[in-house]
């Protein structure tokens, strides 16, 4: 090609922008914060959103607290959206709020079971007559333990890397040396190595970096050691659920199960994998499912987009009306939705679900499928996104 065709661009100059960096503090989205006296513990909670709203309980998990556990996911786009409808009462688990003094020497943290126990202390702080349950880890087995205690106060458990059993021995000894060394040493690297592991699982080139390193500043940073030992040593000696699927009907009246709905959310990456899938095939089948997201460990953090359409769906099939979903904010957040066969996951109230049946039939041909149960392709709903 000749020279003088070439058309020649000139560079007239570059404007910078700084990223959007991340951030694990408080900044003020909440309406109220409140220190909740018990008998075994004090818990701060914070209140997000109008207290004359349906409830939804968030419980965090090991090495976090609520505002590095849920900020990030509640400030996304679509559950900024989803918020308009309900009031988030986050609980802090003794000790492990920011900014907590450390314990003194010789404190006694209160067991899980006193945990679950507390969470009724809450409940009654606000006269919440009943709510829905979101948990993470060990934040998710201590909700479990409440519904299992008073399932009158809860409507549905949205439960993300939850286990049903006690700890193991392979992970009883490895908590046991980390919680050695927060008291002794402080966050040793040791330490903050197997919270990454415990959150994120294997990290790899492929995993998102600038997101890990966040949470290895935080753990280095904000975290009490000793707080944090304790709750792992109380964790590490949590109790079984007691839950038992068990298809004879002649036995159902003697098993403890769920009355409420259940959703057992984990990330193909996550280490906490054949601990879901376990407790997945020791549930009732009628009432609960099992979600497995691809490409993430931890879920909230990894994959808002779907982890808030699949709490949706969630929450529509409780019964909740979302009329501000369906305002989209743009056509390009539509077109992250789930499809239709999420849609199975709705086992109870289907009468609910009829007037959004429009809605997910227009999503039935996105990119979720529908694959046999890991226990039993006779059993729960799972899905795969």
């Amino acid at each position: 090609m000749p020279s003088d065709m070439i058309d020649h661009i000139e560079l007239k100059g570059v404007e910078l922008q700084l990223p959007l960096m991340r951030n694990l503090s408080n900044n003020e989205l909440y309406s109220q914060e409140d220190k909740i006296e018990t008998e075994t513990g004090t818990m701060f909670v914070a209140v997000q959103g109008e207290q004359n709203k349906p409830a939804i309980i968030t419980y965090h998990d090991l090495g976090l607290d609520c505002v590095s556990n849920f900020q990030s996911f509640f400030n996304y786009v679509d559950m900024r959206v989803l918020l308009r409808s309900f009031c988030v009462y986050h609980i802090n688990a003794p000790g492990q709020e920011e900014g907590a003094p450390s314990f003194p020497e010789g404190y006694v943290y209160p067991t899980v079971d006193q945990l679950a126990e507390m969470v009724l202390s809450v409940v009654n702080f606000y006269n919440l007559k009943h709510f829905v349950g979101l948990g993470v880890g060990a934040g998710a087995n201590i909700l479990a333990k409440f519904a299992l205690q008073y399932p009158d106060f809860v409507d549905g458990l949205f439960l993300v890397n939850c286990t049903s059993r006690v700890a193991s021995w392979t992970e009883w000894g490895y908590q046991k040396i980390n919680a050695m060394y927060l008291r002794s040493s402080g966050m040793t690297s040791s330490a903050l190595e197997y919270l990454l592991w415990h959150h994120f699982g294997k990290v790899t080139e492929e995993r998102n970096h600038d997101l890990i390193q966040v949470y290895r500043e935080y753990f280095s940073k904000s975290v009490k050691p000793l707080n944090l030992s304790l709750f792992i040593d109380s964790y590490i000696r949590r109790t079984d659920l007691n839950i038992q699927r068990e298809l004879d009907t002649m036995k159902k009246k003697s098993e403890r199960r769920f009355k409420c709905q259940v959703l057992l959310l984990v990330g193909a990456l996550s280490p906490h994998l054949d601990d879901t899938i376990e407790m997945n095939g020791r549930l009732d089948p009628t009432n609960s499912s099992w979600m497995k997201l691809s490409d993430c460990g931890m879920a909230l953090e990894e994959q808002p987009g779907k982890v808030s359409e699949v709490l949706r769906l969630f929450l529509q099939g409780l019964g909740f009306a979302l009329n501000q979903f369906q305002q989209r904010l743009s056509s390009s957040l539509s077109s992250e939705a789930p499809s239709l066969s999420l849609k199975k996951l709705i086992l109870s109230r289907q009468h609910s679900l009829d007037e959004q049946k429009s809605e997910f039939d227009r999503d039935y041909h996105q990119n979720v499928h529908i694959v046999e149960n890991p226990i039993d392709m006779t059993l729960n709903t799972t899905t795969h996104l």
